[in-house]
Order: structure tokens, then C-alpha cells, then sequence
């Protein structure tokens, strides 16, 4: 039984974490690119377009996920048509981690040396090209370790999700071990998460040092 709980959970939390860090990424790359362009050093510098922007993501990042989960039920609901299970909390996790995407993305972003971006503007060449074909692909080795990093802090987010209605393996952890006072449950269940959390990682170290050579 606890076999078949654990390979359910597993299989509910790659679902949310798969699809929140497609949408989160999607977002976060939205909105880091806003902030670059508008930032007072970017290539087209708007005090109050970053202004708003960077309040915005710095309130969403202020939230406990937990928190924001519960206040944004109604958006859920008109959203997916329910404000509770695996499909709900996609959106919670994709709002709750974008702004952390979206920060560790500008960082990258902002790693670029400044001296490339110059010699692109003296050969003329457009925002666009010097943002895609300049910063994101010279950043692409720091972005591909904020994003490992963002599915990292998802797996996290969705047990927490399991408290409040959501599936997975958090789910798992307090339906079957908490709540039943079965401990071997709850081990069995941080034992997969670090396991989960360490292949991610591992894979994410190998694909940055490849992309660097």
C-alpha cells in the first residue's frame, strides 16, 4: 500500500510541478525582460514601467505560499473551475513562483557584460536582436540554473499545497502519515522529496557546466 501511495504522489506532484514551471518560466521570462529593458541602465530605460513591475514581484515574493494558496481560491476557481486538487493548484504554484523566475532571470541577465551590448548597438543592431540573439543567449547557462532552481522551490511549494486540498506527496505525508500517526509514511515520503530534489539538482549541475564549455 504504501508503495502504491508514494508512486501516486509522486505521479500527482510531477503533474503540478511540470506544468506550474512551464507557466511560471513563461511569466517569469515576461516579466524579467520588462524589467531589463526599463531599467534605469537597460536599453529602454522607464522609471515608473519598473517601478510598478518591481513592487509587483516584490509583494508576490513577500506572500507564504501557504497564504497566498487561500487568497486567491476565487481566481483559481474562475480559472479552472475549482479552487481545490492537482489541476487547482497549478495556478497558486505558477503565481507563487514566478516572481522568483522572474528575479533569477534579470540576475542572469544582468550578468551579461555590458561590453557585448555595446558592440551590438555599434554594428546597429535592433532591442530585439540584442535581447535575444545578445543577453539570452549569453545568460542561457544562468538562466537554465535559476529555472532548475524554480523547479526546486516548486516540489517544496507543492507539498506544502497537499495541506490545503492539493495532491502529491505532501498530500501523501499528512492524509497518510500525520493524520493516521503513521511516521514511516511521512520518512518514506521525505526520502523520495530529497531523492526528487537531488536528481533535479545533480541534472541541473551537469547541464550548466555543459552549457558553459
Amino acid at each position: 500500500m504504501i508503495k502504491e501511495l508514494l508512486i501516486k504522489g509522486l505521479e500527482e506532484t510531477i503533474y503540478m510541478v511540470g506544468y506550474s514551471t512551464l507557466f511560471a518560466v513563461i511569466l517569469g521570462f515576461i516579466l524579467a525582460i520588462i524589467l531589463i529593458l526599463t531599467d534605469e541602465k537597460g536599453l529602454k530605460p522607464n522609471k515608473f514601467v519598473y517601478s510598478v513591475f518591481d513592487l509587483i514581484i516584490n509583494v508576490l515574493r513577500s506572500f507564504p505560499f501557504i497564504i497566498l494558496m487561500i487568497a486567491i481560491f476565487p481566481l483559481t476557481k474562475l480559472i479552472v473551475g475549482k479552487s481545490i486538487g492537482n489541476t487547482a493548484a497549478i495556478v497558486p504554484l505558477t503565481i507563487g513562483a514566478a516572481p522568483f523566475a522572474a528575479r533569477v532571470i534579470e540576475s542572469a541577465l544582468k550578468e551579461v557584460d555590458p561590453g557585448l551590448i555595446e558592440a551590438a548597438k555599434s554594428f546597429g543592431a535592433t532591442t530585439p536582436q540584442i535581447l535575444f540573439k545578445v543577453m539570452i543567449k549569453e545568460a542561457f547557462p544562468s538562466i537554465a540554473r535559476g529555472i532548475i532552481l524554480t523547479i526546486i522551490n516548486l516540489i517544496g511549494y507543492s507539498a506544502m499545497a497537499g495541506a490545503i486540498g492539493a495532491g502529491g506527496l505532501g498530500n501523501v505525508a499528512i492524509m497518510y502519515g500525520y493524520n493516521r500517526f503513521k511516521s514511516d509514511i511521512m520518512i518514506y515520503t521525505v526520502i523520495v522529496l530529497i531523492i526528487v530534489v537531488q536528481v533535479i539538482q545533480s541534472f541541473g549541475n551537469v547541464l550548466y557546466k555543459n552549457l558553459n564549455k
